[in-house]
């Protein structure tokens, strides 16, 4: 009588789970639908952002070689004229005034926001736990104020007959500045919107720079003050190379808001008076909207692209070249 021999199951074999109806399959099987469907879903998001992001620039670079004006607007025959809007603004002298404004505007803004956020940032870090509470909470709060109601307050802070700045100065014995027109002198005008501009970006600096400061190890100060170095000292040598990275970016995003600064100019100021506070993002619009001329305020706005990557490009390759000679 012959006997059956029962093959064994290989121990691993007998262990192994089943396999997922969703896995399994082979070339165009079930796995690969699934490994398409989370694309599938995020197509729609990431197409909806392209075409807000991409179509208007794409829209701003043709107007900006058409001649293009608001009967071109209505009718939607414009002709291309190639770089004749780009030789007219750069033929401009009004416009290199504004360019010069404009870098002018910038680095003032700059120096103040990363000097003042710097010392803020500082400050925060020496102070006990309530009031560094107190200050965080305080820079949030500022930093939450939307654009348009920070103009608005600064505009009734400087008002010539109701401002309490005005207030302030004539009950201190400055008599001159009773019902003083700070918005009618060009550099009373400027000075308002950079300091605007200032206390509006001040508070996310200086957070950020403070959540850098308290990723400094305390040994590297102990040791600095053991070997006789001066808060000034411990601060060039072993704070700021180690906040470096964030204090560069930040400096880069800076650079970048306040180039392109437009609301706070365009609802306090205008531009004005006459084109003390016009800057090359409010000129582009006043270029667009005085005469109808779209095409040349396109150029404008491209001309302004060009200008703010330029100088990123710059500082970028400079920060590069300092990083590849340290040790």
């Amino acid at each position: 009588m012959s006997t059956v021999r029962e093959r064994s199951v290989p121990r691993a074999a007998a262990r192994r789970p089943p396999a997922s109806p969703g896995r399994t399959g082979g070339r165009g099987g079930p796995g690969r639908g699934a490994g398409l469907w989370p694309y599938l879903l995020v197509g729609p998001a990431v197409l909806g952002m392209l075409y807000l992001l991409l179509y208007p620039l794409a829209r701003a670079v043709l107007i900006s070689f058409q001649d293009f004006r608001l009967r071109q607007l209505i009718l939607g025959d414009a002709d291309f004229v190639g770089l004749r809007n780009y030789r007219t603004l750069l033929g401009d002298p009004e416009f290199w005034e504004v360019v010069r404004r404009t870098f002018v505007f910038m680095a003032v803004d700059v120096v103040a926001i990363m000097v003042l956020s710097t010392l803020v940032a500082l400050m925060t870090e020496r102070l006990g736990r309530a009031a560094r509470t107190v200050v965080l909470s305080s820079l949030v709060l500022v930093w939450a104020v939307p654009v348009v109601a920070a103009t608005t307050v600064f505009q009734w802070l400087f008002h010539s007959e109701f401002g309490i700045v005005n207030e302030t100065l004539t009950g201190l014995g400055f008599e001159s500045y009773e019902g003083y027109p700070w918005f009618a002198h060009g550099g009373a005008a400027f000075g308002i919107v950079v300091a605007l501009i200032v206390w509006q970006s001040v508070p996310f600096a200086a957070i950020t720079l403070y959540s850098a400061l308290v990723t400094v190890p305390a040994e590297l100060y102990e040791s600095a003050r053991m070997d006789g170095a001066g808060a000034a000292r411990v601060f060039r040598s072993v704070t700021f190379p180690l906040i470096r990275p964030i204090f560069m970016l930040i400096l880069s995003l800076e650079v970048i808001w306040t180039f392109k600064a437009f609301v706070q100019i365009w609802v306090m100021t205008r531009g004005g008076p006459g084109e003390a506070t016009t800057i090359l993002p409010v000129y582009a619009v006043q270029t667009a909207l005085a005469g109808q001329r779209y095409d040349l305020g396109s150029a404008a706005s491209m001309l302004t692209v060009l200008l703010m990557s330029g100088v990123l490009v710059v500082y970028f390759r400079q920060l590069f070249r300092q990083e590849g000679e340290q040790p």
